[in-house]
């Protein structure tokens, strides 16, 4: 299992999804550091799409935790993992001395390419397209789930 995380996130929670994430990382710190960082999400309707985009990546890229194993949500080609699969591939990463991993969400436009050209990893929630706050909070549930089934414990049947 890894030994460090750091979420990367555009924009705040609010209501039901910082309640939600908040408990997930309460959860999450009894098995391993975790740490977010939200950077500021653009007004979608002073900016272009694409300058939207370009800000939130240059945001993100600066908050990137040096040697972390970058993990980038990606819908579209992005791999699909059971939670069985996510929990091997984190104990993977682990063993292989990737001990810190950050993950990164972007907000309602997704990620810009030098952003996702930076990914070690893709992963994917399939077809459907999440809210980015709900996907927040089901990439913190399944990291959650992934270091229960790592350590054999009773969560997911």
């Amino acid at each position: 299992m890894i030994r460090r995380a750091t979420v990367l996130a555009v924009g705040r929670l609010k209501g039901w999804a910082a309640d939600g994430s908040d408990d997930y990382l309460k959860r999450l710190r009894r098995y391993f550091p975790i740490e977010v960082v939200e950077v500021p999400e653009e007004d979608l309707n002073r900016r272009a799409p694409a300058e939207v985009l370009s800000a939130e990546a240059t945001r993100l890229l600066r908050r990137l935790p040096e040697g972390a194993h970058l993990v980038v949500l990606d819908r579209e080609r992005g791999r699909r993992f059971s939670s069985e699969d996510l929990a091997r591939h984190l104990d993977d990463l682990g063993l292989s001395g990737n001990s810190h991993v950050a993950f990164v969400l972007g907000g309602p436009l997704g990620l810009a390419p030098e952003v996702l050209q930076r990914a070690d990893t893709r992963l994917s929630f399939g077809d459907i397209t999440l809210p980015h706050a709900l996907a927040r909070v089901v990439l913190l549930e399944q990291l959650y789930r992934a270091a229960k089934i790592s350590r054999g414990e009773k969560y997911h049947y």
